[in-house]
């Protein structure tokens, strides 16, 4: 269940929806848009065969879809229109906004998105406001990132990492190097029991720190020595495959020849649905 809603505007000024109470004679009554979205499927279709051959399928933004009541109490001076202008700050269409969902289990799902659209019923009654924002990354997130300290394994050794998304989530990988190694392997298996490899090649000295980030659309290399950091991204073998942490149990290591390197592994839990 949600108990409230924060919005941030892309000034970062905050406004509290509260899902209940109408403390600033603002109240949420309805949001639709918080359930998985709609997938589009892509198939090939031959002439001697029936049906199709499924081969990809993507998922759709997501669009949110408020209904704000105003509840004015005029013994302060708040009035519809005063209350509006409240909304206006925050959800003007063309503007970013950043939503956090308040839930009752402890839940703080984040998602960010565009306004697309802020209208209000002026000469209703029950004065209201309806707002859509689309979000093109269709995923709520935790803003609190996990991060687990590990060390390189030359044997197969695994850390059992118990992922609670709902969706595929990246990593980021940070090595901080203490000896001079010239390659590593990045290990994963999820609950499909699929192993993914992610092979890194490239000669390495004390004292650097490479920090990969697998999360699609943002896939980054890079290597820190002595102060300057450059894009490394040729280091990785074309035949790997990006590391993403399945729903489930996921079994993790680093694989490399030689003494123990740390390193710093983050993640962030991911949601398709509230």
């Amino acid at each position: 269940m949600l108990t409230s809603i924060d919005a941030w505007s892309n000034r970062g000024t905050l406004l509290t929806l509260p899902m209940v109470d109408i403390p600033d004679g603002l109240i949420v009554r309805q949001i639709d848009g918080l359930g998985p979205v709609k997938a589009t499927l892509v198939s090939t279709t031959f002439a001697r065969l029936d049906g199709a051959q499924y081969q990809t399928s993507r998922r759709e933004p997501r669009n949110l879809l408020f209904t704000i009541g105003l509840e004015p109490a005029y013994s302060v001076g708040d009035t519809a229109r005063s209350l509006r202008q409240k909304l206006y700050e925050f959800f003007m269409p063309k503007s970013e906004v950043k939503l956090t969902f308040h839930l009752q289990d402890g839940l703080d799902a984040t998602i960010a998105g565009v306004v697309e659209s802020c209208e209000p019923t002026i000469f209703d009654k029950k004065s209201s406001v309806s707002i859509s924002v689309m979000c093109f990354d269709p995923d709520f997130f935790d803003e609190t990132a996990i991060e687990i300290d590990g060390d390189t394994t030359s044997t197969t050794t695994e850390t059992l990492i118990d992922y609670p998304g709902s969706v595929n989530t990246g990593i980021e990988l940070t090595l901080n190097v203490d000896r001079t190694m010239t390659a590593f392997t990045i290990y994963s298996k999820g609950p499909d029991n699929v192993l993914m490899s992610l092979d890194f090649a490239y000669d390495l000295i004390s004292g650097d720190v490479v920090q990969i980030s697998t999360t699609p659309g943002a896939k980054t290399v890079t290597l820190t020595r002595a102060g300057t950091t450059t894009p490394l991204l040729y280091a990785i073998s074309p035949q790997s495959t990006w590391i993403n942490f399945l729903p489930g149990e996921n079994y993790f290591r680093v694989y490399a020849e030689g003494a123990a390197v740390p390193y710093v592994l983050t993640y962030s839990n991911r949601y398709g649905g509230l």
